[in-house]
């Protein structure tokens, strides 16, 4: 026995992965020799271009092929390659190791959903290699690195473990050899032993591969003859270099699965050829489904780049920008050097221009979606789409053209900012909006009181990029965006402000001492305290200055670390409110300073409490509360 075969444990999510994949669920299982053919094709993408870059990798590129091989007898279906190959702890690290942030909850949700929720769970997780257990109770791994001498057998029956060797006759690239489950067609569980079968699923999923696709197949001469010779079973030509009359809708969608390693369908699909002093060619695909790590560090742009149908490389930062990191395809341009780097990429003029090409061309077939599609893609990408309003400013008059939002105007539909302007009330110069952590905190607030009373929309923005985009974005089509706690409100018509104009002087006279007071006890907290035209309901509420930071926005930075000084923010009174007009009173008449001023501290607690802040002494709040309302019995 050799004593260099080692028994290793999957990573748990791993493990998890593979008992979903062993007891699949989804239907389609014929997708497994896709993802097979597909790491098979990436391997030789990768070596072409790691012997064009490395003159001294001793390796022959001169039949890079990807073959198929069955066995009826033995029940086994190989695929293999010449490719780049995998050292010992490349095998480890791709294949016994999902390393991944936010792999664990994905997997927990896949293991507690229904079937269909399932199916597109799935989806969201590119399984790979993986998915080789849906039809197989063995896989063995036999791989060598080029330019090692070494090679690895890896094996596992998809349970709790694998086993690791090293091979000293390995030949350079992967084979990957399947002990296929007993065919069962009622499971869709084809017999994949079957010369037609494999086939049939070659020309539906991988017709388009660049490389040579080779199978053994028995034939018959003229003679009667059975015998057995080697044919390409894909046509190899890259579907971004055909017409887009030529392509049809399967295999676009076979193409996407290709190059994104999803198991959804495109929303939109994208082919583009420019032609002149630049030429390229470009097949872009906007997902049904945003991919689990799209929020995450580990998020990759989706495009690869060629050159003259040579693969570059993987995730072109430089082709496009990073809010729009979902776009997945292929650009392929003529005029490049094929020993580009991608800190050339970033400077190049022509890469430069093609991105400009791109962006637009993608935010034009975001704006021409049908209304279904485009309510699907908002649901899946409007959060990442809105970042491109603080980086991209060259488009940022599009981008606002596309934003879609909830409003006070309809509870269950979003609205546009266009459609906004639309309903705006006649005099209206301002486009209102409100952030906050969720839509029922937002529409409870007492900033809200005076726009509900007086039939004003107010934008509801709960994401937290919305904190950051509204400060960055002055207007939209000519009207103010203003956030509804900030600044001094002003709603009346002018009729409105001329028929109340004594009945305010009369106020401030009124309140005067009030304010003045509460403006010195709570001088630790406010700026300010003056009298409130938002207020309908509620006693108090706090606002800020026009240009000062949101309480949110404060929140965010201290939550990345930012430490930032107390800003104080004022404290604006409800004339018509009971407790404020009694305070008045007993300002007026009291001895009992402590009585007061705790009232005040309470006052100025619950406005806090009510927009969704955070006490600094919660304790000593219930205490003086607790105090008031005992005196008041």
């Amino acid at each position: 026995m050799d004593t260099r075969v080692e028994t290793l444990e999957f990573q748990a999510e791993a493990r998890q992965l593979l008992q979903l994949m062993v007891h699949s669920i989804y239907s389609n299982k014929d997708t497994f020799l896709r993802e097979l053919i597909s790491n098979a094709s990436d391997a030789l993408d990768k070596l072409r271009l790691e012997a064009f870059r490395d003159k001294e990798l001793q390796v022959d590129t001169s039949d890079l092929h990807i073959a198929i091989e069955v066995d009826k007898v033995g029940g086994t279906l190989t695929v293999r390659d010449n490719g780049i190959g995998m050292s010992r702890d490349d095998v480890v690290n791709l294949i016994g190791t999902i390393a991944k942030s936010g792999t664990a909850e994905l997997l927990e949700k896949m293991k507690k959903s229904n079937e269909s929720v399932s199916q597109d769970l799935i989806g969201q997780f590119g399984v790979g290699f993986y998915a080789s257990f849906m039809v197989a109770d063995k896989v063995t791994l036999l791989t060598r690195r080029a330019g090692e001498t070494e090679g690895t057998r890896w094996e596992s029956a998809g349970e709790g473990s694998y086993t690791i060797e090293p091979v000293e006759d390995a030949p350079q690239g992967t084979s990957v050899t399947l002990h296929l489950k007993p065919a069962d067609e009622e499971d869709q569980l084809f017999d994949y032993t079957s010369d037609r079968k494999v086939r049939e699923i070659v020309k539906l999923y991988s017709d388009f591969i660049a490389w040579p696709i080779r199978m053994e197949t028995e034939t018959t001469d003229a003679e009667g003859e059975s015998k057995t010779e080697v044919q390409t079973v894909n046509s190899m030509k890259a579907l971004w270099a055909r017409s887009k009359d030529d392509v049809d809708e399967e295999e676009y969608k076979q193409f996407y699965r290709h190059v994104s390693h999803a198991w959804d369908e495109p929303l939109e699909t994208i082919h583009m050829r420019a032609e002149g002093t630049f030429e390229y060619q470009a097949v872009l695909f906007i997902p049904s489904q945003a991919p689990f790590d799209l929020f995450t560090r580990e998020a990759k742009l989706g495009i690869q780049l060629y050159v003259k149908r040579v693969f570059i490389m993987d995730n072109c930062e430089a082709l496009m920008p990073e809010y729009l990191r979902f776009v997945k395809g292929v650009v392929d341009a003529q005029d490049l050097s094929l020993n580009v780097s991608r800190e050339i990429l970033q400077q190049d003029r022509h890469i430069q221009l093609i991105r400009r090409r791109l962006v637009k061309k993608v935010l034009s077939t975001i704006k021409d979606m049908s209304a279904e599609n485009y309510e699907k893609f908002w649901t899946e990408f409007g959060r990442v789409l809105k970042e491109g309003l603080l980086s991209d400013s060259d488009n940022r008059e599009t981008l606002l053209d596309l934003i879609s939002v909830p409003s006070t105007n309809d509870p269950a539909k979003q609205t546009t900012l266009r459609q906004y302007i639309e309903r705006m009330k006649d005099g209206q110069s301002h486009i209102y909006y409100l952030t906050g952590e969720s839509r029922a905190v937002i529409e409870n607030s007492p900033h809200m009181e005076a726009f509900r009373a007086k039939g004003f929309e107010v934008l509801l923005l709960t994401d937290p990029v919305d904190e950051m985009w509204v400060e960055s974005v002055p207007e939209f089509d000519g009207k103010q965006l203003q956030s509804v706690i900030k600044g001094q409100l002003d709603l009346d018509t002018e009729d409105e402000k001329e028929a109340a104009e004594s009945e305010r002087d009369q106020l401030k006279t009124d309140f005067a001492d009030l304010l003045s007071w509460m403006t010195t006890t709570l001088a630790d907290d406010v700026k300010e305290v003056r009298l409130s035209s938002r207020l309908t309901t509620s006693p108090a509420c706090l606002v800020s200055e026009a240009h000062d930071m949101t309480p949110t926005m404060e929140k965010m930075y201290r939550a990345m670390g930012q430490a930032l000084p107390h800003s104080k923010r004022i404290l604006e009174l409800n004339p018509a409110h009971a407790l404020v007009t009694g305070l008045r009173t007993a300002v007026g008449e009291t001895k009992d300073e402590t009585g007061l001023n705790e009232t005040a501290q309470i006052l100025y607690g619950m406005a806090l409490l009510a927009e969704g802040g955070e006490l600094t002494d919660p304790s000593k709040f219930t205490r003086m509360l607790a105090d008031r309302l005992a005196s008041a019995l």
